[in-house]
This record gives structure tokens, sequence and C-alpha cells, in this order.
């Protein structure tokens, strides 16, 4: 779809608005001063002062209201790290797929499958989805809670309690996340059939043969469409969108463990997390860890030295 933004002021925008009066629509984005359709185009403008126009005409309403040479139009390049992606990846409909928590100690893992339509790209950006790991978690759940109902979505977690049984019987975490990744891909093809994606584009943790060969013995395996990419969150908004719906759940599950805990507990997995889990080993005991933790990190035997030392 073609389409052209502008950079207006408050008083330009009052003044689109009025010329708009008969062509206004009465539902409005999230975000949004006005939204106008005139034929081949529509017309949205934002409070930030961004004016949206899409359609066959948006070329030619947009110029009504300036200079269009320098306006934001879509890049059509794909990122260096990604040249095994179809060309114009970044502007087509995509179910991307991302998850949080692999590296915390404390927390489970959550994976997030979402779907974006190449005409809700301009909205999204507009409600500042990008790579949840540049966001902080206020501003995570302020974002999450507008896109959750603008986007089909799955969200699969795994409680620590099954992690470390899948762990311990020789499951890796890569494997696990193979699986969840597959599952939740499979959930939103579910969701939007009999529509499909343009592509599916998973943020990579391992090589496409590695990942396949986890999934071999799955009944379905989803591989129609399926690209990998690092940093995929750079690439296409819907995997960011998924990494931030990602987030937001973890940070939720996150705060409910520190509530069960009896304190506020530390996420990642470094020196401040063994201090937190002796603490919990003092307060709980040994045998409440398996339902907080990710029994095989090397967190697990620091914090059991720092209880041994700094509580006996």
């Amino acid at each position: 779809m073609s389409q052209v933004v502008l950079l207006k002021k408050a008083n330009e925008i009052s003044e689109m608005k009025a010329y708009y009066s008969g062509r206004l629509n009465d539902k409005l984005p999230p975000g949004s001063v006005f939204a106008a359709k005139v034929p081949g185009c529509s017309i949205t403008a934002y409070k930030s002062g961004k004016v949206l126009f899409q359609g066959s005409g948006s070329e030619t309403e947009a110029k009504k209201w300036g200079d269009t040479a320098r306006s934001a139009q879509p890049s059509k390049k794909t990122s260096p790290a990604a040249a095994n992606l179809p060309e114009n990846i970044s502007s087509l409909s995509v179910i991307g797929s991302d998850e949080v928590g692999t590296g915390d100690y404390f927390g489970p893992i959550t994976v997030v499958a979402a779907y974006v339509k190449k005409d809700q790209i301009p909205l999204l950006k507009e409600l500042g989805v990008k790579d949840s790991k540049n966001l902080g978690d206020e501003k995570i759940i302020e974002i999450a809670k507008q896109i959750k109902d603008i986007v089909p979505y799955s969200l699969l977690t795994l409680h620590n309690e099954k992690y470390n049984k899948l762990q311990q019987s020789g499951m890796s975490q890569g494997k696990i996340k193979a699986l969840l990744h597959n599952q939740a891909i499979g959930h939103v093809l579910g969701k939007i059939a009999p529509e499909k994606p343009e592509a599916i584009l998973i943020d990579q943790f391992a090589k496409e043969e590695v990942y396949f060969n986890y999934l071999k013995n799955q009944q379905t395996i989803q591989r129609e469409r399926v690209f990998f990419s690092t940093k995929a969150e750079g690439i296409h908004l819907a995997v960011a969108a998924a990494s931030i719906l990602a987030r937001y759940a973890f940070v939720r599950h996150f705060e409910n463990l520190s509530t069960k805990a009896g304190f506020r507990l530390t996420k990642g997995a470094g020196p401040k997390v063994d201090e937190a889990a002796a603490r919990l080993i003092r307060d709980k005991g040994r045998e409440a860890l398996p339902s907080f933790v990710k029994l095989h990190f090397a967190n697990t035997e620091k914090a059991m030295k720092l209880y041994s030392r700094k509580y006996n």
C-alpha cells in the first residue's frame, strides 16, 4: 500500500481536521487526533504531529498539505544481517516470533508470536513499538496494553517447575525454545486462517537446520515461508511487537514471583541474583528453588555457597 507521512504543527492539524470535517471517521486509532477517508486515500493525524496518508491516492492527497519529497517512506532495503530474507520483508504482512527470560535465573520463559499486517505498521510505529531491550518496563507495559488488542498473537509461558523437569530429562534450552516458537506460530496461523502471512520471521537463536532438527519428531512443523535472522526486531515490527508482548508477560510473572518470595527478586543472572537466591534459600528453604529458578544455571551453586557463608 502506498503511503506518505507529513509532519505538521498542531494548528495545521486543526486546519486539516476542519477541511475533512465531512469525511471524519468515528473510530479513532490510539494516539490520533482525527481519521478521515476520501476516495483513494485514508488520512490519520497523530498527537505527535505526524499525518499518515495511505492508499493509491496518498501522494496526490498529501501534496495538498506540503512537500512530500522528504516525507517518510517505507524502506525497501533489508538489513545486511538478513541477506537471505525477502528483499521487502519489512513492508510485508508478517508473523514475528521472539522469546524473553531465557537468560534470567528467576522467572519463566515467555514466547510470543504476533501477526502484523502491512497496513498496521505505521500505527505500531506511532505507538512506539521497537525492540523491547531498548525500552524500560513501564514503557513496555504501556505499549503492550495498547497493541494486545490490535494484533493477533499467541503467548506461551514455561514456568520453572516444568522447565527444570524438561531440562533434567536431557532437553536443551535450544530445543525447548524451538518447540515453543513452533507452537506459538501454529496458534497464530490458526487464529488468522484462512488468511496467511507473507512471511514468518523468527528471532534467530539457532541455525535453521538445527532449529528444524529440534522439531523433527513433532506432528506439526511450521515450515512454509519461515525465515530466521538475528536482531529481527529491527527488521520487522512483528518481531518487535512479539518481543514487547513477551516482555510484558515476563514482567507480570516476575512481579508475582517476587510477591511469592516476599521480597523483590532481581532480573538477569549476575551477583545480585546470587544474593537474592541465597536469601530465598534462607527464607523458603532449598526445596523452594525449583519453582523460582532455572536450576542448571551456575547461580544455583553460587547461591548455595553464599547461603552457607552468610547465613550459617
